[in-house]
This record gives C-alpha cells, sequence and structure tokens, in this order.
C-alpha cells in the first residue's frame, strides 16, 4: 500500500537571501521527497523564489509578511491557504503570523530561531518572560534552535527547553579547486607571491565586528606579518570602515570585495578565515563552508560561534570586540606550519561529522515526523 506523502509548508519573509534563506534552500534540496510533498510562501519578489522554483517547488506570494514577524492582515490571508492547502506541519523562518494562522487552521507549527542576540530586559523578567513563555509555546509543537546559545536565548525568555531541539546547520561542503585554478584566483584576487589570505565573509553591520578585524589586520602588519586581508559583503557599515582603512593607510593590504556570487572562489585560497561578531550570530555558515575546505578560523566567544569552532581544535575562540587577540589567534596559524595543519586537518574531520547539508536534513526531518 503506497505511504501517503506528509504535506509541510515552509513560510519565509526573506526578501534577500541571508543565512535563513541559505538553510531553507539547503533543506529544500534535500528533502526525502518519497515522503514530504513540500510547499513554500514566500512575500512577492523575494530573491529566494527563482532558486526554489528551480528546484520544481511552488511557491506561494503572499503580500504584507516581507521583512515583518507579525502583521495582522496576512494572518488572514495566511489562515486561506493553509486551510485551502490543509498542511500537517507548517515550518516557519521568523513569521508570527503564520505561525498564529497554522494553530488555527489546525496544522502542527514549528519555529526555527536562526540568530543569537541579547535579550530586552522586559522579556528576562516577570511579567514579560512568562508571558512570552505562554504565547511560544501555545503557538509551537516544536522549536528548532540552530545553536545551543540559540536555545539558552529561548529558555532565558520563558520558552519551554521541552519545546527546543537544537538542530546544527548544515551546508553543502565546498568544491576544492586545483593547485593551478589556486594560482589563477591569486592572480584575481591580487595576491603576491608568499601572501597569505586571511579573509571575513559577513554583512557590513556595526555588531558584526569588522572594525576589530581592520584593527587586528593593521596590527599583525606591523608585526611584519605578510598577509592580504579580504572583507567580503556589504551593509550599512562599508563607507566608514573604508575610512577606517584608509586612515590606517591600509588600502593595498585590506581590500573590500563588495558582493560576490562566487565566495567560494576566495574561500578556496583563503588561508585563516574570522569571525569577529558581538551581537548576532548563531552558526555562520560561512564558517562552515571554509571547514569544509580546510580552513581553521579564529572567531570571538559570542552566541554560536563556541558550538562551530573548538578553542585549540579547529581553530581558536577568543574574547569578542578585542583586536589584540584577535590578531594573536591569526598569528599562531600563520606563523606555525605544524599547528596550521593539524587544525585544518581537525576542520575537514569536525564538518564531516557535524555540520553537512545531509545531517542537518535529516534530524529537521525527525523532528517534523515525530510531531506528525
Amino acid at each position: 500500500m503506497k505511504q501517503t506523502k506528509k504535506k509541510i509548508i515552509e513560510v519565509s519573509t526573506d526578501t534577500n537571501i541571508g543565512g535563513a534563506g541559505k538553510c531553507l534552500i539547503t533543506l529544500l534540496e534535500n528533502f526525502n521527497y518519497d515522503i514530504f510533498e513540500v510547499k513554500v510562501i514566500l512575500p512577492p519578489n523575494s530573491l529566494l523564489k527563482p532558486h526554489i522554483e528551480k528546484l520544481g517547488i511552488e511557491v506561494i506570494e503572499v503580500q504584507g509578511i516581507a521583512e515583518k514577524s507579525l502583521d495582522l492582515k496576512s494572518i488572514r490571508s495566511l489562515g486561506k491557504i493553509f486551510k485551502r492547502e490543509k498542511p500537517d506541519l507548517v515550518h516557519t523562518h521568523a513569521s508570527m503570523s503564520a505561525r498564529i494562522a497554522a494553530r488555527h487552521a489546525g496544522a502542527k507549527v514549528v519555529y526555527t530561531r536562526h540568530s543569537v542576540f541579547p535579550p530586552s530586559k522586559y522579556l528576562t523578567h516577570f511579567p514579560g518572560k512568562q508571558l512570552n513563555g505562554l504565547f511560544n509555546d501555545h503557538y509551537a509543537d516544536g522549536i528548532i534552535a540552530v545553536a545551543e546559545a540559540a536555545k539558552k536565548n529561548l529558555t532565558d525568555t520563558g520558552v519551554s527547553a521541552d519545546k527546543i531541539t537544537v538542530i546544527l546547520n548544515g551546508v553543502e561542503g565546498l568544491r576544492p579547486v586545483s593547485e593551478e585554478e589556486k594560482e589563477r584566483l591569486r592572480e584575481r584576487f591580487g595576491v603576491r607571491e608568499g601572501e597569505k589570505v586571511v579573509s571575513i565573509v559577513a554583512r557590513l553591520e556595526e555588531v558584526k565586528g569588522h572594525e576589530y578585524f581592520i584593527e587586528a589586520a593593521d596590527l599583525l602588519l606591523r608585526d611584519g606579518i605578510n598577509a592580504r586581508f579580504f572583507i567580503a559583503g556589504t551593509g550599512s557599515c562599508e563607507r566608514q570602515l573604508m575610512e577606517r582603512v584608509r586612515r590606517l593607510g591600509r588600502e593595498d593590504r585590506i581590500i573590500f570585495t563588495g558582493f560576490i556570487p562566487d565566495v567560494d572562489r576566495l574561500m578556496n585560497i583563503t588561508d585563516v578565515q574570522v569571525n569577529a561578531s558581538y551581537g548576532t550570530e548563531a552558526t555562520s555558515l560561512a564558517l562552515l563552508e571554509g571547514m569544509s575546505l580546510g580552513v581553521p578560523a579564529v572567531v570571538s566567544d559570542f552566541g554560536g560561534n563556541p558550538g562551530v569552532i573548538h578553542d585549540g581544535v579547529n581553530g581558536f575562540v577568543v574574547a569578542k570586540q578585542n583586536s589584540a587577540a584577535l590578531m594573536m589567534g591569526i598569528k599562531k596559524l600563520l606563523s606555525d606550519k605544524e599547528l596550521y595543519k593539524k587544525l585544518s586537518g581537525k576542520s575537514i574531520e569536525v564538518f564531516g561529522k557535524v555540520f553537512t547539508a545531509e545531517a542537518m536534513t535529516r534530524n529537521t526531518e525527525k523532528l517534523y515526523l515525530s510531531l506528525i
């Protein structure tokens, strides 16, 4: 007898492709479609749409949900869709409107906490903590935290630990290129013979800590380290960060790449990756992609970073907002060949055991089935 497929609707409010969007695409690329039938709800003109439709998955566009967690009008629109589609489970990525509508339509509800941030005092004390806990527990049958730090974020604001499952983000490993291709890429990015490459791949926003990366790069160059430092991404702080580099007179060694669609090319010639976040970080997908190529990292001790990079194993974890500590971690990796070789090998090993797209998807499917 043929098994009836479980009907799942994924909901994203993203108009651009960020970390949450990349995770959604990875899930959709790896789901077991012998078991699940999946549709996706997006706001109109989301950049996620062509990627999802390319996979042969139906996209339903809904007005009013773009970049919003809660919108009263869209609850009504979403409710009509859920009653028509009759999903077994709705999985939302930062949409409270979809959680409310799905609950009223009788579907099981899962939502993912993709980020880590310092919660407000109101949400960590009576009565805000209790009210937030009751509301979240009522409008979710299961909650996915993408890092232990994300789980703590939730429990600190009153959410029941019993509802939370930690499912670490996973990515498809990057394809390593040949030595000949690496030489061409080094030429493309202006890397000179003998120079090491240190990269930070993150939105250019204040909490991502680029200022500390720039200061650490300056300290390393003063110390005689022969390296070139790349800042990949765009954001609201781009102009002031560029001005900071200009004042240091380091424009030739600290390079802003802007948005590069083939960031895997840069990762293939990167010796050390850096994550200096101090305000929002759960599981950096860039760190995972680098690990798949054997790129060790130096990261701040904020959020989910220590759950990805284990100090002395596949990189170093240093105090957040501390340029000198960041500098010392990078220097250790660039100055000790044997240490670098050891941590590079461990990076590949840890990635293969924990952070693959396959592992993330199977764990997510397991949660879906347990709730349905």
